[in-house]
């Protein structure tokens, strides 16, 4: 059965010669000698799939009755830590922490919900939704309704929920329909009914809403994009953009994304971390593509640029190489 966390545009791939109690066994000594040996954790948990880490923190416990999560938070620290501890952790339950640290404290980072709200698939949103509830004993859209309000807050809780539609099929009519009904609940009326925007928007699935827009420009001679920007504001209007966005083209959205993290000063690692790893077996390799074709220069020579050490070392090697 193919997992819902892999695609065929990753940069790590499953490592020929797996063997986890080998690299459970390695990973222990890198950590309990005097110093650590960062290559070696490096080396492992960088060239294996998340699957095969997995293995690999279950042969750990087993051999020495600990979590080698714990493990390597006690002595590791900083951004290789976050990174680290990111591998080891499965897929949906790291998309839940991020949610939950997006939402903790004061002030939300809505960037961070957008961003993990729109990009992943039903399947993945249903999987996340239910790794949250195991982990903090809260449900997401209790978490996301008390943190967020008004349309932005409807919109996002259509998304956690997972029902956005996943086939292919694409029916044009639907998509005449859709368009007209966007264009009179925006462009063509008084106010706008946002609620229209958000059951199209956050329901249709990629082939259909990308058939939807180019109806949508035969009818009001303006991209969808226009028209959002002109009737709507705020997170609301943030969401809907990215929406479209990854409708265009998620790893374009994606490899955005990491051009915001890297460049000026100060680095995101938040989010660096948080694209690096959940996109890695997955479409690293069209976000790569994506980010030099908008940058003009590699998201290797960026990453390159902008971390140091043992940190930036697991990065490229999660990159995979330079374009």
């Amino acid at each position: 059965m193919a997992s819902i966390w892999i695609g065929h545009q990753g940069t790590v791939r499953d490592y020929a010669d797996f063997n986890p109690s080998v690299d459970a066994e390695a990973i222990h000594k890198a950590i309990r000698g005097i110093g650590t040996d960062e290559k070696t954790l490096i080396s492992v948990l960088a060239e294996r799939s998340n699957a095969q880490r997995q293995l690999i923190a279950k042969e750990y416990q087993g051999a020495y009755g600990k979590k080698l999560k714990d493990d390597l938070k006690g002595d590791l620290s900083g951004n290789f830590e976050h990174l680290l501890v990111a591998l080891v952790t499965p897929p949906a339950v790291f998309d839940a922490k991020q949610l939950k640290k997006s939402m903790k404290g004061t002030g939300t980072n809505e960037d961070t919900l957008i961003e993990i709200l729109t990009t992943r698939t039903s399947k993945q949103m249903k999987e996340i939704y239910q790794a949250y509830y195991t982990v903090y004993k809260k449900s997401l859209g209790d978490d996301i309704s008390s943190e967020t309000s008004g349309d932005f807050r409807k919109a996002l809780l259509t998304l956690a929920n997972g029902q956005r539609d996943e086939s292919l099929m694409v029916d044009e009519h639907l998509a005449k329909e859709d368009a007209q009904i966007l264009y009179n609940a925006g462009e063509k009326k008084w106010g706008t009914d946002e609620d229209k925007f958000t059951e199209i928007l956050c329901l249709r699935s990629f082939p259909q809403l990308k058939l939807t827009f180019e109806e949508y420009r035969n009818i009001s001679q303006k991209d969808i994009e226009d028209s959002i920007k002109g009737e709507l504001s705020g997170h609301f209007e943030d969401l809907l953009l990215a929406i479209v966005h990854c409708v265009r083209n998620t790893p374009a959205f994606l490899a955005e994304r990491l051009h915001q993290a890297l460049k000026g000063a100060g680095t995101d690692e938040f989010t660096l971390n948080r694209i690096m790893v959940s996109r890695s077996e997955i479409d690293l390799l069209d976000i790569r593509a994506e980010f030099k074709k908008h940058c003009g220069y590699s998201l290797y020579s960026a990453i390159q640029s902008d971390t140091s050490g043992d940190y930036e070392t697991t990065l490229l090697k999660i990159c995979g190489e330079d374009d």
